[in-house]
């Protein structure tokens, strides 16, 4: 038997994410919401400007609170994180860290934009010119070239494994790989080579990457460095599928009053879609993308 077809998936378990769980499920649709409260830049924070909510409160408390409130309403969510977004006609294609393959009605993203930086001498200097952030961009742009990604999470595995497609020759460096046993199976049966633990000190180069050092002083020359800190981000699951960007300055998902994108079915909500980064702005446009989403899939349902 197929695995039946979720009325609304949503990409992060942040703010935004939370309350466009809470009510899509509410509509009666079957809802998934993938993502970590931990890697929501409200878990460590302090809040004292929500309103309806006095005095200083932890949102990891609150992130948490969010989570019961998501399942008691009957949507489910799974800790993993998402590699590809295919589209297929009406439907949306989803596979997931562990293998694991979902189809969906709509899509909510509601992700942070946040690209963590490892913040090592020539980083900044060098960035668009041997060190990228996103492989799903850049990798045409390395072909036949030795190239290294940083990273321990899913985003760095999935991006070491799609660069053997363009380089010649990859690597993967990092302090500790904590990705799935279905991915880490397919890095070792790769051509990837793993430096674990390793990390990086710094890059070299005057006008283009020409190598790096690692920090027990090995040197190691590449063309490139792909720096994958965590998960895939929005921007560039999105992109996957044709979300537009906004036009000025291409780092946050473009989006109607309804929290609609371009792509029927796709939606985003919270700080991917711009300033200011207020929890009261993302918890106000999850419910619009929740309940919008909801709306959309019924239809799409009952066409």
């Amino acid at each position: 038997m197929s695995e039946p077809i979720i009325d609304v998936v949503i990409v992060g378990a942040g703010p935004a994410g939370i309350q466009a769980a809470i009510h899509a499920a509410r509509k009666k649709t079957s809802v998934l919401m993938l993502g970590r409260i931990e890697n929501s830049a409200l878990y460590n924070a302090h809040i004292e400007n929500y309103a309806c909510i006095a005095g200083v409160s932890s949102g990891k408390d609150l992130l948490e609170a969010g989570l019961s409130q998501v399942t008691g309403f009957g949507a489910e969510i799974f800790p993993e994180d998402i590699l590809k977004i295919e589209q297929q006609e009406q439907l949306f294609e989803l596979e997931l860290e562990s293998g694991k393959h979902i189809t969906c009605r709509t899509i909510i993203f509601s992700m942070g934009v946040s690209k963590k930086k490892l913040s090592v001498p020539g980083e900044k200097k060098l960035a668009g010119q041997g060190v990228s952030y996103c492989v799903d961009c850049d990798a045409n742009f390395y072909r036949g070239a030795t190239v290294v990604v940083a990273g321990n999470r899913s985003a760095a595995v999935d991006g070491a494994l799609t660069l053997l497609g363009y380089a010649d020759k990859v690597y993967l460096v990092a302090k500790e790989l904590k990705v799935s046993d279905e991915l880490m199976a397919r890095l070792k049966q790769s051509e990837v080579e793993v430096l674990e633990p390793a990390w990086v000190k710094e890059i070299h180069g005057e006008h283009e990457v020409t190598s790096i050092s690692l920090e027990d002083g090995s040197p190691l020359d590449v063309d490139g460095i792909f720096i994958e800190l965590g998960s895939k981000g929005a921007l560039q699951l999105a992109t996957q599928i044709g979300v537009a960007l906004d036009t000025e300055h291409f780092k946050y998902i473009n989006t109607n009053r309804k929290q609609a994108t371009n792509i029927p079915g796709v939606y985003a909500a919270g700080d991917i879609v711009g300033p200011p980064y207020q929890m009261a702005k993302a918890v106000g446009e999850g419910c619009v993308a929740g309940m919008e989403a909801a709306t959309y899939a019924r239809k799409h349902k009952k066409n």
